[in-house]
């Protein structure tokens, strides 16, 4: 417990501290004490549609004329609501490709039918039944502020009251890690448990009736794919608890979960 607790201290000095996307231990300070010329960030947004306009709307009027008859995407992605990591910035993907889920860290919860509203599950089951979604990607990332403050949980630091709870759907990662850290190896471990939160959210994935009965029938197959944004590398999940490898673009596309030939059938 004392090593664990050791390489997170100040790592979670606040909502603020995890917010930076700093390495743990590094203490959360501000970048720029000026204030930001009010509201040049939305000014900033509706000219940035302007561009979208110019660039996409006007360019490709026979997509969107498709896009407006309704969507079919043949890949959902399951990502982190981190500001830095937009899958379809990163995937290069154009409107109606990709059917996006996104919460903090990624998370995906076991299947719940209680009655109680749940609303990463429902999208999940909309893109699977309504859409007819080919391919689920979990996609996880370095530097993620979610895995820490899962991760915080076992010395009683809860900054946050929603938050802290909605990690608790990966706590298996936080006893996985819990008594591996050394202060040299702070960084290494904080991608390891990054990485078996997105292979915990495959596994859960799997456990959900309407996405079991797919994969084994070759209509899905599920991806576990992990951005790390300092080296601007994309690996993924060879199976449902790793190991990962470099995605090349002329390289293998194997699933995490689900066959290889249900790849040929998708495409």
């Amino acid at each position: 417990m004392a090593r664990i607790q050791s390489w997170k201290r100040g790592c979670c000095a606040g909502p603020a501290g995890l917010a930076s996307g700093m390495e743990p231990g590094r203490d959360a300070v501000a970048e720029c004490d000026a204030p930001p010329a009010e509201g040049a960030a939305l000014r900033r947004l509706v000219n940035g549609f302007g561009q979208f306009r110019h660039q996409h709307f006007e360019v490709d009027e026979e997509l969107f004329s498709r896009l407006l008859e309704g969507q079919h995407p043949e890949v959902m992605v399951i990502a982190c609501s981190d500001s830095r990591t937009d899958p379809a910035i990163i995937c290069g993907a154009r409107p109606g490709d990709l059917f996006v889920v996104r919460n903090v860290a990624a998370l995906v919860p076991p299947p719940a039918a209680d009655g109680r509203p749940h609303g990463t599950a429902s999208a999940i089951e909309f893109g699977v039944k309504a859409l007819g979604v080919r391919h689920i990607v979990v996609l996880g990332h370095s530097f993620c502020a979610g895995v820490r403050c899962l991760l915080e949980h076992d010395h009683g630091t809860r900054p946050f009251d929603y938050v802290s709870d909605w990690v608790e759907v990966a706590r298996e990662v936080r006893e996985e890690m819990n008594g591996l850290v050394t202060d040299a190896e702070r960084v290494l471990v904080a991608r390891r448990a990054e990485q078996a939160a997105l292979l915990t959210s495959l596994r859960h994935l799997a456990a959900y009736p309407f996405i079991a009965e797919r994969v084994a029938a070759g209509r899905l197959s599920l991806h576990g794919w992990y951005f790390h944004f300092g080296w601007g590398v994309l690996q993924a999940a060879l199976g449902p608890r790793g190991p990962f490898r470099q995605l090349d673009p002329d390289g293998p596309l194997h699933p995490a979960i689900g066959s290889a030939e249900a790849l040929g059938r998708a495409a």
